[in-house]
């Protein structure tokens, strides 16, 4: 395959995780996200500012940003010698893409949900710890963050137990970073005792 043809996967990767399908979700309904709740614009925020289907449908969709790059490139390059660093190219430019989208100015989400898309594409059973350790955490202490940060530091080590590859474990350690870098103010409010707790609602004016 040609040069142009590899490097085409991050770029469309960046481009398609840079969607901010939860802003375009809450727009329909007359609301401006960034200025509800935790002005985030993602699932969580969008879960308690309009209701968890529309959290779920969000949650959806940001993870589909992370997981069709990865089994596109995949696919599209079966064989190829240098497949794990492309594909960990086009993971790490999906997470990217959301948390600093090209359409909102270089602002965008958490990460967390489309890193999500890209490890079940590269690591499934990663993933299904991960979830594990999220619920777990969010059901002693009920806090999305604090569940999230700890999925976020159990992935890279369980792909370099049950998928290794170096370029793939470098993509997870450095999604994970972006992740913490990205919560970085969730972190503060927890430890100050602060952080909202999952399942409180915020009142949103009517909308038109």
């Amino acid at each position: 395959m040609t040069l142009l043809s590899q490097i085409i996967w991050p770029i469309g990767a960046y481009l398609l995780g840079s969607i901010p399908f939860g802003l375009l979700l809450a727009r329909c309904k007359g609301i401006d996200l960034r200025k509800h709740g935790s002005g985030n614009i993602g699932a969580t925020n969008i879960a308690r500012v309009m209701g968890k289907g529309w959290g779920l449908l969000t949650l959806a969709a940001d993870l589909a940003k992370g997981l069709l790059p990865v089994l596109g490139c995949m696919w599209a390059m079966a064989g190829a010698a240098d497949l794990d660093l492309w594909i960990a190219c086009a993971g790490l430019s999906a997470v990217l893409g959301h948390c600093y989208s090209i359409f909102c100015g270089f602002r965008g989400g958490k990460g967390v949900a489309t890193a999500a898309g890209v490890f079940l594409g590269v690591c499934p059973f990663a993933i299904v710890v991960a979830v594990v350790t999220f619920i777990i955490v969010l059901k002693k202490w009920g806090y999305v963050s604090a569940g999230s940060l700890a999925a976020a530091v159990f992935v890279p080590i369980l792909i370099h137990f049950f998928c290794p590859a170096h370029e793939l474990e470098l993509m997870a350690w450095g999604t994970t970073c972006i992740i913490w870098i990205r919560h970085k103010d969730n972190i503060k409010r927890l430890i100050r005792g602060e952080e909202k707790g999952w399942g409180k609602k915020s009142p949103v004016p009517n909308s038109h």
